[in-house]
């Protein structure tokens, strides 16, 4: 499937039309929209209940669990905010690369 286009592609593209603080603010917005609503991270469940809105609904339980596991950063078994937007930076080698650039203009849209 040499036409398959993943995700990591669009994001270089979306910084581009959004900007630092608009893309972060997406990546807000998706973390909210998987975000189990009264734990106020992502958890297996949440994750599990939101795969068909990713185009994951294939997914096994182990395969979740993973996924939870690679960006489960403070090991607390799911994801807040700053690690669901940690791991979308890391997999996304072109945002990884250019993240300095990003920080900055964040930084100066702030001040």
């Amino acid at each position: 499937m040499a036409d398959a286009i993943v995700f990591e592609d669009f994001f270089p593209a979306m910084v581009d039309k959004l900007g630092a603080e608009g893309f972060m603010k997406e990546l807000c917005n998706g973390f909210r929209l998987l975000m189990d609503g009264e734990k106020g991270m992502i958890t297996f469940e949440s994750l599990k209940r939101n795969l068909a809105l990713l185009g994951l609904q294939d997914m096994d339980d182990d395969e979740v669990v993973c996924m939870l596991r690679e960006g489960d950063l403070n090991g607390d078994g799911g994801l807040d905010e700053m690690e669901f937007c940690t791991l979308m930076f890391r997999l996304s080698p072109s945002l990884m690369k250019s993240s300095k650039s990003l920080l900055e203009e964040a930084l100066v849209t702030e001040m």
